[in-house]
């Protein structure tokens, strides 16, 4: 099998990425994917995912544009221009100018801060003796541009550090003094080596054992259709023909598990390229039968790992009864997908030794906690309430407030304030999660 990598950045760029991973790996090809603006780079994407199975970017600011259009489960990496890259610059500069004790300019994009800052304490520069200009990855490049020219028009600046050739181009169109933060050979060799790993690694993954376990409350018909003694038969049959054009689409084995539950089971690729046709028949079967359907998928190396998973995410998603699909990978995490497409995933277990005594000592699962965690993080929320946890977690409000003033009894949430209801009552209270040291 071989491994279509798409390598995105400017010319030279791809050009110098593709010199290097031409002969790296059998099984890996990369294809050049050329932008003359950095904004080109979400329809590039559009245009070639299909067929390709990651993406090498040149550096962080086309990474950093690209992020909010990659999928949670696409592979990309990128070359970081700052450490070894930062010091190739500064050499070249210094060997060609004549800086002296003058100040010269430094862009660079913010996820690499930390790295430049880093880099410079160990060269012995301090940054409040540079121009430094940290910007986000939407910044417009022409104010980077500007920043770079005005300081030196006005003699604050003998030179420019840029991590963008767009800038770099630009800024010598106007005749000044400036050099790319480059990435270096090994660089390249390193980022190219762990995105072949990734997609080997995802190949595997692929092959994975995955198991559906879907289920219909046949019960509520049941009841619902007393005087019907067939409406249980015929709606099994209603059931069994929906999920064979399911199990169609995934290649796998359907066996039944009970009645009005099924396990399907497939491999991991097939089923989550199919979890849209999966939500998609799983309406079809409650609106036609007119009965509630939950699904758990679980994934394994193993048929008995897989089912075990697979049972767990069932017993996850049975109360929600909102066409939620939950998903239980084979490290025991749990994904869970909305029928808004929105995704979250969080951990059911923690080896956080301190975490875990803090937990049992208010009764809190790990879970839970980890569970509230990863929503915040995912909605963003630096502040929220009780009734927005129990909203998008399915659990009463009562229980939210239990678990949130639990956790702020252990130093793991505080109260940051109020909000006044628009109706009579008290003020609800708005809590903010604290940072484990």
């Amino acid at each position: 099998m071989t491994y279509r990598l798409g390598v995105i950045g400017p010319q030279p760029s791809v050009d110098h990425i593709l010199e290097i991973t031409r002969h790296m790996a059998e099984d890996a090809q990369f294809i050049p994917l050329v932008y003359n603006h950095p904004q080109e780079i979400p329809g590039i994407l559009e245009q070639h995912r299909p067929g390709l199975k990651g993406w090498f970017f040149s550096g962080p600011v086309p990474m950093s544009i690209a992020r909010p259009y990659l999928g949670e489960s696409e592979l990309a990496v990128y070359c970081k221009p700052a450490g070894s890259g930062l010091y190739k610059g500064m050499v070249q500069m210094l060997q060609s100018q004549d800086i002296g004790d003058r100040l010269y300019s430094i862009d660079m994009v913010q996820s690499e801060d930390l790295d430049l800052h880093e880099s410079l304490a160990e060269l012995g520069i301090s940054a409040e003796k540079l121009y430094l200009n940290i910007f986000e990855g939407s910044a417009d490049p022409y104010e980077i541009v500007n920043f770079h020219l005005q300081l030196w028009k006005s003699g604050q600046s003998a030179a420019a550090l840029t991590c963008m050739h767009f800038i770099y181009s630009e800024l010598q169109k106007h005749k000044m003094p400036v050099y790319r933060l480059t990435i270096t050979r090994q660089d390249i060799r390193q980022a190219a080596e762990l995105l072949i790993q990734q997609a080997r690694s995802s190949y595997f993954k692929d092959t994975q054992i995955g198991m559906q376990m879907i289920e219909g409350d046949l019960m509520t018909l049941r009841d619902r259709a007393s005087g019907d003694r067939y409406a249980v038969q015929h709606a099994e049959l209603q059931m069994q023909q929906h999920l064979l054009e399911l199990c169609e689409r995934i290649d796998g084995v359907m066996v039944p598990h009970g009645a009005g539950s099924y396990q399907l089971i497939s491999t991991r690729g097939a089923i989550e390229r199919e979890l849209s046709s999966l939500r998609r028949i799983v309406e079809k079967m409650e609106l036609d039968m007119d009965i509630p359907v939950s699904v758990g998928i679980g994934y394994g190396d193993t048929a008995f790992a897989a089912g075990n998973h697979a049972m767990l995410a069932l017993q996850h998603a049975r109360p929600k009864r909102d066409q939620m699909l939950v998903i239980v990978q084979d490290n025991g995490d749990i994904r869970e997908i909305d029928k808004d497409e929105t995704t979250w995933s969080y951990a059911s277990r923690s080896l956080d030794q301190d975490l875990l005594a803090r937990l049992n000592e208010v009764n809190v699962s790990v879970k839970s906690y980890n569970k509230i965690e990863a929503l915040t993080r995912h909605m963003n929320w630096d502040g929220f309430t009780t009734s927005q946890l129990a909203q998008h977690l399915s659990m009463t409000i009562r229980n939210a407030q239990r678990i949130m003033s639990s956790l702020c009894q252990i130093g793991l949430a505080e109260i940051d304030g109020e909000e006044q209801q628009s109706v009579r009552g008290r003020p609800r209270k708005i809590y903010r999660l604290r940072r484990i040291r």
